[in-house]
């Protein structure tokens, strides 16, 4: 995508100003005809911009004019999360064109890559050195700086969550700095930014340490859970650097997946019933069926994984193939996922407890909600993660346990054809309350429903404080936050009052086509309401300054900054005197004249968002363009 000509992007007059003052040998890569959706379609947004960004400066660009028109800035990747985490009305940076390996050191097996890489990608190079990622999730298509930032994990008991491979950063922050850390450099910034849901900067580049290239053998069995349980401590877990289990509630059974290095030929799979398009589709229709006949479910995990693993106990499949592919799986559907860890040792229990409860045992259960009609989609995935001898340093907002190996339980639930499963309310409500019982931490990009600052604090407890503290300080005005952060992660607005470039969520909507439009408060002025612009009472939590320089303050209180000023290794103090002077005096002329165009652009701005909520979804999955 080239660089957007000025008069073809429907900006604020200020916005103008502000791109001549920018630099105009950096091209700035912007479109507003971009509808964001997750890879589910679970949600929908229409940004202000969408901006596809190639290089450092460009990215450097993107924050700078952001700051200078007070716009939330949101970094999406695949959008694999099917959450509203990446939602905007504001600015979305998508790195997919910011995907260069920059370094590869062999004697240190790392390599150094922009942070839009796509894994398969990653792996992809990696492979032509001999190299490839020691561990993955059940995908590949997210992109690198994506999976890191929100805690994706794999299925081993020799591996913890991707971010431990980690061994530099490079962040640009609010202030346009792009900045180092690691375990020795900046490392509180390193421990917030190994998983930063966003919330912190934009990631621009990593630098990940490998493994050497392999192949793996994996087998997969069908076993009565009875076995799988009276196996969990004595070698489930530990018989194959790999493995993990799909758990079937209704048929009492589960399928074990083991996988270890290997140097035997490569062999493909025996058998892939949903892996063909007869299967797929066939699958895909009962899933359909059952949203009407919901009773009609247990015959589906009977029918569907009987075909896919076998009906017999003991049936086994195997394959031989690259590392790198063999550790994946297909997702096949839209899906909603809500995934928890909790200790590994509490997962016989919970999974029994779970098992009991779908099958109308409410008392042997403990979960004070009924079952009764209730039927669920299979399977229930169960992996491992153990981080209790992890060299790296530990994210703030890990997932994993650091004194005991961690489960991680994953209640999917499909959405055939886009639409939603009648029982997710229920069934989640279930879910996530007996994984609180076991002080669970949910998995961050999972569509939990009952999380809040108060279940993380007890969670978390310091290191969440901790994150927070380094989020506000090295993003004082919020330009990185959203409704996401302030409902899951955030204080009260009591204890936090709103940031200036907080994102707020104002309307969500069902589409006809499935799923939900997401609004949010910045950029659109969907209801016509107060300008960001706007003075309003200076005394409510909204008001964010009158007419005093946004840049000036953002100086000011990067300046203060504790942890801004060990990262001052990438500006030199000529550089940071030039940056003030030139902010104190152009930022305080452009804020100036925004506010004489305020009017003009408030009435035309109205009437284009009333005629989109007017004509809301056109039917086609896209919204009708404004």
């Amino acid at each position: 995508m080239a660089s957007s000509p000025i008069n073809t992007l429907t900006m604020p007059p200020r916005f103008n100003i502000e791109l001549e003052r920018a630099d105009a040998d950096v091209p700035f890569r912007a479109s507003q005809s971009h509808i964001h959706h997750t890879w589910a379609r679970t949600f929908h947004a229409r940004p202000e911009l969408y901006i596809r960004p190639q290089s450092l400066q460009e990215i450097q660009k993107v924050v700078t004019l952001a700051r200078r028109m007070r716009r939330r800035v949101v970094t999406v990747g695949c959008g694999h999360s099917p959450s509203d985490l990446t939602c905007t009305s504001a600015w979305m940076v998508n790195l997919d064109d910011f995907k260069e390996v920059l370094k590869v050191d062999k004697e240190r097996s790392t390599m150094t890559v922009q942070a839009g890489i796509r894994m398969h990608s990653l792996n992809e190079q990696a492979r032509e050195h001999g190299l490839t990622m020691p561990n993955l999730g059940s995908i590949d298509v997210q992109s690198l700086a994506g999976a890191i930032a929100t805690a994706t994990h794999g299925s081993s008991m020799e591996h913890g969550l991707l971010s431990d491979r980690v061994r530099s950063l490079r962040i640009v922050l609010a202030n346009g700095q792009a900045v180092r850390c690691s375990a020795t450099q900046s490392p509180d910034l390193f421990r917030a930014a190994l998983v930063s849901l966003g919330g912190l900067g934009i990631i621009v580049e990593i630098e990940f340490e490998l493994v050497p290239h392999t192949d793996i053998e994996w087998i997969q069995t069908i076993r009565p859970i009875e076995d799988v349980l009276a196996d969990w401590n004595n070698g489930l877990w530990t018989s194959n650097e790999f493995v993990r289990v799909w758990w079937l509630p209704y048929m009492k059974r589960a399928i074990v997946w083991r996988a270890s290095t290997t140097k035997k030929e490569h062999i493909t799979p025996q058998y892939n019933w949903y892996g063909g398009s007869v299967g797929y589709h066939t699958y895909h229709i009962l899933l359909w069926i059952s949203q009407y006949v919901p009773r009609f479910l247990p015959w589906v995990e009977w029918f569907v994984f009987g075909m896919q693993y076998g009906f017999k106990d003991g049936a086994v499949i195997s394959a031989v193939e690259e590392q790198r592919t063999g550790l994946l799986m297909n997702c096949l559907y839209s899906q909603f996922v809500n995934e928890w860890s909790i200790p590994l040792h509490q997962g016989p229990e919970a999974l029994t407890r779970l098992t009991n409860w779908l099958h109308g045992d409410e008392v042997s259960s403990g979960i004070p909600f009924t079952s009764k009609g209730l039927y669920v989609h299979s399977p229930i995935e169960v992996r491992v993660a153990n981080t209790t001898k992890r060299q790296s340093p530990r994210p703030f907002l890990d997932t994993t346990y650091p004194d005991t190996p961690t489960l991680y339980l994953n209640a999917t639930l499909y959405r055939p054809y886009n639409q939603d499963p009648p029982c997710r309310e229920r069934y989640y409500q279930a879910f996530e309350h007996l994984m609180k019982e076991y002080n669970g931490r949910p998995h961050w990009a999972k569509n939990f429903q009952t999380v809040d600052h108060s279940y993380l604090s007890q969670a978390y407890g310091e290191d969440l404080s901790e994150w927070t503290r380094v989020r506000n300080e090295v993003d004082p005005q919020g330009m990185f936050l959203g409704a996401w952060h302030r409902r899951t992660l955030l204080p009260s607005k009591t204890e936090m009052p709103v940031f200036p470039l907080e994102e707020k969520e104002v309307l969500r909507r069902d589409r006809r086509t499935g799923g939900q439009d997401w609004i949010g408060e910045q950029a659109r002025w969907w209801d016509g309401g107060v300008d960001v612009f706007e003075k309003t009472n200076p005394d409510s939590e909204e008001h964010s300054e009158s007419g005093e320089s946004f840049d000036l303050m953002a100086g000011a209180e990067a300046g203060s900054s504790v942890l801004l000023e060990s990262l001052r290794d990438e500006m030199t103090e000529k550089e940071l005197h030039e940056r003030t002077s030139h902010t104190e005096t152009t930022t305080l002329l452009g804020s100036m004249s925004e506010f004489v165009h305020t009017e003009e652009r408030l009435s035309d701005e109205r009437q284009d968002v009333e005629q989109f909520i007017k004509e809301g979804d056109d039917g086609s999955g896209n919204f009708n363009k404004m």
